[in-house]
């Protein structure tokens, strides 16, 4: 009997130590709860909040349009789009939770839309967009893209289609905008709901908020950004593939959105409060700035690192500032300025990935088949 309290005591204290270490500040003694109370409340539910007005602006366009096909009202329904898409990029990177969950960031932005699944879904009766993953491309603002913008020429031929298939493509567009308003608003919930827990998860593990903050911010750095907005459109991997674009139909929004996720990067790094550029929080930089003066850092080659990545973030915007609005023209004209975009980019990679996360002590979390 002894031996098993024993044993009971021993299994408890190894419990209670795997909690501890679970929720309180890491052992390099930075106090990781501010920061994730200045993200959450000065980030993220801001930036996600913001883009459901936004959203919702965009679905009373569309419904405005189901009520009067009028060409007013189709531009309008355009230009609603765009700025809900602009507001998407900044909060593509936080895909945790309840967002991962349900795929969120891939029912909203995975492109090139497929065409021939939107034409299929379209004249079906019966469409299941959370049935598989081969719908994550015919739903989202890749696919509204296609509907608002790549079904003519011009928006008299686009009307023309609204007016003469009996409501087939106005009932898809509806449902991809309502089922985007319903999973954000979900999403949205989550925040609200698990705020506090989120922030209370202050621990260096696999599973604490700032590790997973780290390596969603890392990832949608790598893939979302410089993958996917430059490197597979400008063949970096491959052959030029201007048609896999974002935002391909409206064509001259492509340098606009890569803008968008680029500064919304930067300002999540730097802390700074969403829609308040002048007021910032305790950030990742202030992290690699605090190991900096308390020398946690293991080589001193790294000394510093916070102010490389923001040049970097500098260095980048340069270059994408410099393309043509159009990406895929750019492609087609002059790619290698694309293709600077890129190394500038990946420049960021490396510091964030490589660099930034050893010294913080995160592992990387997700599968690179890159090779960077």
């Amino acid at each position: 009997m002894k031996k098993f309290k024993l044993f009971f005591l021993f299994t408890f204290f190894v419990i209670l130590s795997c909690s501890e270490n679970e929720n309180n500040s890491s052992s390099d003694g930075y106090d990781r709860s501010s920061l994730l109370i200045n993200v959450v409340d000065n980030i993220i539910i801001p930036a996600h909040q913001n883009f459901d007005s936004q959203l919702e602006l965009f679905e009373s366009a569309v419904n405005s349009f189901g009520q009067d096909r009028s060409i007013s009202n189709l531009e309008l329904m355009q230009d609603q789009f765009i700025e809900a898409y602009k507001a998407w990029q900044h909060i593509e990177m936080f895909n945790i939770g309840y967002a991962e969950e349900i795929f969120y960031a891939s029912k909203m932005n995975i492109y090139p839309a497929n065409i021939t699944r939107i034409t299929q879904n379209i004249n079906s009766d019966n469409v299941d967009l959370d049935g598989n993953s081969n719908q994550f491309s015919a739903q989202g603002f890749p696919a509204v893209d296609y509907l608002l913008f790549g079904l003519g020429e011009t928006n008299d031929q686009i009307l023309n289609v609204y007016v003469t298939d009996n409501n087939l493509t106005l009932g898809y567009l509806n449902l991809l905008v309502s089922k985007m308003v319903n999973n954000t608003d979900s999403v949205i919930s989550y925040w609200e709901t698990n705020r506090q827990s989120f922030i209370n998860s202050t621990g260096n593990t696999s599973t604490s908020s700032l590790n997973k903050l780290a390596n969603d911010f890392v990832y949608f750095y790598e893939k979302g950004l410089r993958a996917n907005k430059i490197g597979i459109p400008a063949g970096v991997w491959s052959g030029q593939l201007p048609q896999n674009v974002e935002a391909y139909y409206k064509s001259d929004i492509s340098k606009i959105l890569a803008i968008e996720a680029l500064q919304a990067s930067a300002d999540f790094f730097n802390g700074i409060h969403f829609g308040d550029s002048q007021t910032n929080g305790e950030s990742l930089y202030d992290y690699l700035a605090y190991l900096d003066d308390t020398n946690y850092s293991d080589s001193s080659m790294f000394i510093g690192l916070e102010d490389d990545i923001v040049d970097s973030f500098d260095n980048s915007m340069i270059k994408i500032n410099v393309l043509n609005d159009n990406f895929a023209l750019q492609i087609e004209t002059d790619n290698m300025k694309m293709l600077e975009a890129y190394d500038a980019i990946q420049q960021g990679v490396v510091r964030l990935k490589t660099n930034m996360l050893s010294i913080l002590g995160i592992a990387v979390d997700y599968y690179d088949a890159d090779g960077d």
